[in-house]
């Protein structure tokens, strides 16, 4: 089916040729949060009970590492010059590049595909098992992720550039769409009762959330999730 939603052309985007301080620090918080959420049991004690000691102390070593690496320019967006300037370029995906988007997608697949099999069978059975599911299946799903990143089967986790112009797209469409829907998700989690028809309402509202965001991102429609047609030069974040 051809494409039909809204693109860009790389010959028409401004080309930047250093990253300010201000854009290289904005990017620290975003890999202190998806590394943060790397251990998924312990990332559930903190939304299921609040912050607890095991959950500072992981906090302030990935404050640690994340800032050694964002110094060093060895997170995406905090290197002192952008890295990619031409999306359709055969160029080495250098190994921070893969290792961050890994761990990135791992947020943004495991939580999402967990959290909707807790609400499916919570929805059919009235009983609640997430604590279960992330202590048994977490591991499992995570490693399948990085696994998929090491062999480079992964959007933007590749060994070379040169999808860039579409792989950024399929990247931040996932991101939009999890991340609203699991915003959703979590404050009715807080509000809602733990009734069979609560858990149902949860669900619908979880799985249109990923649905209307994942369509709106299919079109071009979000921030960063428009396909780069062939031009000139670009830059990419």
């Amino acid at each position: 089916m051809r494409y039909s939603g809204k693109v860009e052309y790389a010959d028409a985007r401004k080309m930047r040729e250093r990253n300010t301080r201000l854009y290289r620090l904005a990017h620290w918080p975003i890999w202190i949060w998806v590394f943060f959420l790397a251990p998924g049991p312990l990332t559930f004690t903190l939304f299921a009970h609040g912050f607890g000691l095991g959950n500072m102390a992981w906090l302030a070593a990935v404050l640690a590492g994340t800032g050694v690496a964002a110094l060093r320019g060895k997170l995406p967006g905090s290197e002192p010059r952008p890295y990619i300037l031409r999306f359709d370029e055969d160029k080495p995906n250098p190994l921070y590049r893969r290792v961050c988007y890994t761990f990135a997608w791992n947020a943004v697949l495991s939580f999402a595909l967990l959290n909707l099999t807790g609400l499916s069978i919570a929805a059919v059975t009235g009983r609640w098992y997430m604590q279960q599911i992330y202590h048994d299946v977490y591991l499992p799903v995570c490693g399948i992720i990085l696994l998929l990143g090491v062999a480079g089967k992964l959007p933007r986790v590749g060994r070379s550039t040169q999808g860039e112009g579409t792989e950024r797209r399929y990247f931040y469409g996932s991101v939009w769409a999890v991340t609203v829907a699991q915003t959703l998700l979590l404050a009715l989690w807080k509000t809602l009762p733990q009734t069979q028809s609560a858990s149902a309402a949860k669900l619908a509202v979880f799985v249109g959330a990923l649905s209307m965001m994942g369509l709106a991102a299919y079109r071009g429609a979000l921030p960063r999730t428009r396909p780069i047609l062939p031009g000139e030069s670009m830059v990419a974040d």
